[in-house]
């Protein structure tokens, strides 16, 4: 038995390329969701946009608000209004980063210390409050309730996924259906509202907005779970957070799940031991590791994560083949293969 061989969190050249195609695509339209993203995280209150800043330098690939605006454009949207709505998702999902670090005790945030660690618990709580309210401005202005009901829905979903996820910790009886409905809702939630709202804005069919909504739902799910098998086999370096969170946390994510499953009585007694009882040492990790990797917990993971990719470009056949119908495919790999 040995320990799993490091996965990389830093895309090959082909991965890399496809979130480029992508990008590039929608180029003029996220240079403007930036410059809406800047304007809308000032205020006369100083530390507020100073600390939004930070973690908006930290980086990110702005995944969310890019299949927005390609969701929209293949459509057919020709107008500016998902400009604002990609603005809006991303402030969304930057509220949650920002109170998740405070929730999860997280140091590191894409390899930079994270705003709780520099700022304080109580001003990235507050000012996670402040972008969903800034998120909710650029919902009523928009003045779609389809997109309101849609962008609402998820910011609730999100927190509902985040509350299952706490009642979730450290119970190893949890199934794995389970454990995808916290996954769906803490992360797939916005993926699917993300995309969807790109079908409404463009006036398209229920049928059509559905099945983007389908597309977003199977990539989010996807990315959180090679989120989770990075936990435990990346390079810190390129994770951009501290290997072991998950397990450090007591968080009952698909990699544990299967090596319990597939463990034997002193291998069960030992996640029993570390996550159950959260009674960990130095050591722990380590042979966590090589617990998983006698058990393909991580290889495991990354094929279910695969079907929910193979399902989330099937979303995307009631659709006629364009530019960003194929980058939104080539996307989809792209999820998946970023651990490769």
């Amino acid at each position: 038995m040995g320990v799993a061989s490091p996965l990389s969190a830093t895309p090959t050249t082909a991965e890399a390329d496809a979130l480029a195609h992508l990008i590039a695509l929608v180029r003029d339209d996220l240079e403007a969701c930036n410059r809406a993203i800047v304007a809308r995280m000032d205020s006369p209150v100083a530390l507020i946009p100073q600390l939004a800043a930070h973690i908006v330098a930290a980086g990110g690939k702005r995944l969310r608000p890019v299949l927005t605006l390609a969701a929209a454009r293949m459509c057919g949207y020709a107008g500016t209004r998902h400009v604002q709505l990609a603005a809006c998702v991303e402030f969304i999902h930057t509220a949650t980063l920002l109170h998740d670090d405070v929730v999860d005790e997280s140091l590191l945030r894409r390899g930079l210390a994270s705003a709780n660690a520099v700022f304080g618990n109580k001003a990235s709580v507050l000012v996670g409050d402040f972008l969903f309210a800034r998120a909710f401005q650029l919902m009523v202005e928009d003045g779609s309730l389809a997109v309101l009901r849609i962008l609402s829905a998820a910011a609730a979903t999100i927190a509902e996924g985040e509350v299952l996820q706490l009642a979730t910790q450290n119970d190893l009886s949890t199934p794995e259906d389970r454990y995808l409905d916290v996954v769906r809702g803490k992360t797939a939630a916005l993926f699917a509202a993300a995309c969807e709202v790109g079908a409404v804005v463009a006036g398209r069919p229920e049928q059509e907005a559905a099945a983007l909504r389908d597309y977003g739902l199977n990539i989010g799910i996807a990315f959180q779970l090679v989120d989770d098998a990075l936990d435990y086999a990346a390079d810190q370096a390129v994770l951009g957070k501290t290997v072991g969170d998950d397990f450090r946390e007591g968080k009952i994510t698909l990699p544990v799940l299967t090596a319990y499953a597939a463990g034997n009585g002193a291998e069960r007694a030992f996640w029993q031991r570390t996550i159950e009882a959260s009674e960990q040492t130095e050591a722990d990790l380590d042979h966590a590791l090589t617990l998983m990797a006698a058990r393909d917990a991580i290889p495991v993971t990354l094929a279910r994560a695969a079907e929910f990719a193979a399902q989330a470009k099937e979303s995307l056949e009631t659709f006629a083949d364009s530019a960003f119908r194929r980058a939104l495919l080539e996307v989809a790999d792209y999820t998946v293969r970023r651990a490769r």
